[in-house]
């Protein structure tokens, strides 16, 4: 085994213990990065073309796609240090895996080439079909100042929202602003103005308390904008968050559900667990998707509160979450599809053989799922969600017709 291999190898040991999951090596531990399109034999393969059944691809924006880089093309993104420090092996790890699963191996060609291939990718999906971009914002304390030493990475709101500009028919963007900064709302309204379609949050990376009184200008302005807040609730193990992942806890959303903004809540916090602060600030530790679900369940949220579905077929997430979320067909018209990419590239997070086992799949879909995977991540991730069946139950179409959480009426400026 060479020395790269044994150090790839390695970081899949490391992924595998921080997750607390086995992982799956059944696609290998890279992404094979196939050169080209996809084969006419999957691209018009019976599979394929049954996961479109009912969707109209111009309502189906994939509303969680990341954008990565690392700043070599002036696009304005930055990422840590420590993820190019052998003295921080786990996110140098991290860092050698996104870029994989992105197909960004090129040095000095990562932006570029995370941007060509996204575009490659999309070939494969009818006219109509759009990933929306996410921006993604420093970590700020309560104080307003920014704090590089605890940001993990930054995507500038101009650079996502020049590439919804270069690709129209294929591109949204999704800004993210921290509301401690002393010109959030100034923000807020400039990427509006500039298209964006809703604002993206990870609180315990970013160091935002969404239950924190100092923000409720902010909710005011979504509001008074239409733009949904699309954050992270649950668990987060892909982005480090110095030890806050309280932050990430579903019941903290009251307060801007409370002020009348959207709320969209990602992966629909199927991982991990939280504080019942419901039952106060020491309350017990509970299922963070049971918080999510207790939310969903309360009639003053209907209309407000979403959840997106990006994640839930991740190994370490595959049990009551995901079969919760294929019967209840009563959340289905709030539930939103993302594929949090470039995650479905990163190989072990995936195990279709898994579904099969737990009768999700066909032994001959997953064959077709698999080898679809191996040319295009983005298109595996759709096709196997749709593919899914549990007890007779499967996603509606309407899940993936996310457009229309998007959809906007014109900006009222000040």
């Amino acid at each position: 085994m060479n020395r790269r291999i044994f150090l790839y190898a390695l970081g899949v040991g490391a992924f595998g213990v921080a997750a607390g999951c086995g992982l799956s090596l059944e696609d290998g531990i890279f992404n094979p990065c196939l050169s080209g399109s996809l084969p006419e034999r999957l691209r018009n393969h019976d599979v394929v073309r049954a996961a479109w059944d009912g969707i109209d691809p111009s309502q189906s924006w994939d509303c969680h796609a990341h954008i990565v880089g690392v700043g070599d093309g002036n696009t304005g993104v930055w990422i840590t240090p420590q993820m190019s420090s052998p003295f921080h092996p786990w996110q140098s790890f991290q860092r050698r895996f996104y870029l994989n699963a992105a197909c960004t191996q090129r040095e000095g060609r990562v932006d570029e080439d995370f941007v060509r291939r996204l575009i490659e990718y999309l070939d494969a999906f009818p006219r109509g079909f759009k990933v929306m971009l996410l921006s993604f914002d420093f970590h700020y304390d309560d104080a307003g100042i920014k704090h590089e030493e605890s940001s993990a990475f930054f995507v500038p709101d101009r650079y996502a929202a020049e590439l919804a500009r270069r690709f129209p028919d294929r591109c949204e963007w999704i800004c993210s602003v921290h509301p401690a900064r002393s010109d959030a709302v100034a923000a807020l309204d400039w990427a509006a103005k500039q298209g964006a379609r809703a604002v993206k949050w990870l609180p315990s990376a970013m160091g935002i308390d969404p239950a924190s009184a100092k923000y409720d200008g902010f909710y005011v302005a979504l509001a008074r904008l239409n733009l949904p807040l699309l954050t992270h609730g649950g668990e987060e193990q892909a982005v480090q968050g110095a030890g806050m992942g309280e932050l990430n806890n579903p019941l903290r959303l009251r307060r801007p559900l409370d002020h009348g903004a959207r709320v969209i809540i990602a992966h629909c916090a199927s991982l991990g667990e939280n504080v019942d602060i419901d039952r106060g600030s020491n309350g017990p530790r509970t299922d963070a998707f049971g918080l999510f679900a207790r939310l969903m369940d309360e009639p003053q949220y209907e209309g407000r509160l979403f959840g997106d579905i990006s994640a839930v077929t991740q190994v370490n997430r595959i049990g009551r979450p995901l079969e919760t979320l294929l019967a209840r067909s009563d959340w289905h018209r709030r539930l939103l599809n993302g594929s949090d990419y470039p995650l479905p590239g990163v190989m072990p997070l995936f195990s279709v053989r898994r579904f099969v086992e737990q009768s999700y799949l066909t032994s001959s879909q997953a064959s077709v799922v698999s080898e679809i995977r191996r040319y295009n991540p983005l298109l595996f991730d759709f096709v196997l969600k749709r593919s899914l069946v549990k007890n007779g139950r499967r996603f509606a179409p309407m899940v993936f017709e996310s457009r229309r959480m998007f959809d906007r009426k014109p900006i009222k400026t000040r």
